[in-house]
């Protein structure tokens, strides 16, 4: 999604949910046990019982649209001993979650300058 879409914020929902779910059960599940603005832009990321899966789902002005990739072997690093229900992302968390880092507890490696030797 790197580049396809600059949203305003980026939530990821905790707990895992049913995959069968689509755009409207998705977003009536924002509604009902969130605060958060569905027509903002923001992008809200779901995922499996497996963790193997993920569902973004955003509003673009015309109407929602739904994102999904699946892992072939691995599993993505979701948050699941934290208390709160609803994270908010930077676009730079959200890009380690879909490389497969771990997102929560680590910061980004800081490379100053390079040199060969």
């Amino acid at each position: 999604m790197k580049g396809l879409i600059s949203p305003p914020a980026i939530y990821l929902y905790r707990e895992f949910v049913d995959f069968r779910k689509s755009i409207n059960g998705l977003a009536a599940l924002v509604e009902s046990e969130t605060d958060l603005s569905l027509d903002s832009g923001a992008l809200f990321l779901f995922t499996n019982k497996q963790r193997d899966k993920m569902k973004v789902l955003y509003w673009d002005n015309t109407g929602f649209a739904l994102w999904y990739k699946r892992l072939k072997k691995d599993k993505f690093k979701w948050p699941s001993r934290e208390k709160h229900q609803v994270f908010t992302l930077s676009g730079e968390e959200f890009e380690r979650l879909l490389s497969g880092f771990t997102i929560i507890g680590h910061k980004p490696m800081k490379i100053h300058s390079f040199t060969m030797s």
